[in-house]
Formats: C-alpha cells, structure tokens, sequence
C-alpha cells in the first residue's frame, strides 16, 4: 500500500511537470522565403511567409501604425508599410546589381502573412551570380532566422540568414 502511495505521488509529480514544461509557448522567430525562377515569364517568383503578429509588431516599432494586420480594423496603409519594409529589409542582386522586384500583395493563411514580389526581365542566360539579403525582423528579434530557399531550372539553393550574416550569394 506504501508502495502505491509513493507511486501515484511520483507519477503525479512528473505529469505536473510534463504539463507545465508544453504550457510555456516557446517563440520560434522564422520567416521563409522561395524564389522560383519562372522560366516562361524569365521572372524570379518570391513568396515570403512571415507570422502576423511579428510583422505586426515591427510595423509598429518602425513606423508607429498599428496595421492589426489579419483583423477587420487592418489599417488602409498596411500594404503600403509592408512593401517600405519589404525594400528597406529584403534585396536582391543579380550580377552584382540590384534587382528591381515590384510587390504584387499579400494573403493570410491562418497565422501567417503570404507576401508575393516578382523580379521580372531577369535575362537568365546571362546570370552568373545571385545574392539575397534578408533583414526581415531582425531589427526586432535578435534570435530571428530567415530562412530563404532558391530554385532554377532543376537546380536548389538554401540559406538561413540571421542578423549578423544576413547575405546569402551563389554562383550561377
């Protein structure tokens, strides 16, 4: 009967803290982005998936909107301060130059914002080399990964960038 005392206590005790340690939330701090080269249009196709809560909040510390990004209150502007972001955090160079992309929007899926940016007239044949530089949250998460994945005619690149090695370049 002791026996079964202890065990139950002992079993109780683990399962508290089996329960706390999974109730913490732990904050993974990850964007991902893949550029796809769309051979018929000669077009670098990005889509970059950042959480809404995060951009919300850098939003808000860069340039004082609340967007409420992904709510029926989100603010006018939040396309326009997503795409001032997008340029002043994210680029790309090909052949040492960098590339104009244009910023075709957004959509939501559920926790995250999908942002879509194209790169159009790459004139692939003559690429040598490729960079990408991503700052996307980094200004507000130290830990912050962003992951960015590149492909090309049978070919893939993969780059996890962070803020003090925030450039990822190829040879084409």
């Amino acid at each position: 009967m002791m026996k079964l005392k202890t065990a139950r206590k002992l079993l109780l005790s683990l399962a508290v803290i089996l329960f706390l340690s999974f109730t913490s939330a732990h904050k993974f701090y990850v964007s991902v982005t893949n550029m796809v080269y769309a051979e018929e249009d000669d077009a670098f196709q990005i889509t970059s998936r950042i959480f809404i809560d995060d951009l919300d909040d850098v939003l808000e510390e860069r340039y004082g909107i609340k967007a409420k990004l992904a709510t029926k209150d989100e603010a006018k502007v939040a396309d326009e301060y997503i795409e001032k972001y997008f340029r002043a955090k994210f680029a790309v160079e090909l052949n040492g130059e960098v590339a104009q992309y244009t910023f075709l929007g957004k959509r939501y899926d559920n926790d995250v914002v999908i942002c879509y940016l194209e790169i159009p007239k790459v004139g692939f044949s003559n690429l040598k080399s490729m960079a990408v530089q991503n700052e996307i949250l980094t200004d507000l998460f130290e830990e912050q990964k962003n992951l960015v994945h590149l492909k090309w005619k049978g070919q893939k690149k993969s780059f996890v960038l962070i803020k003090e090695n925030n450039k990822g370049m190829l040879n084409l």
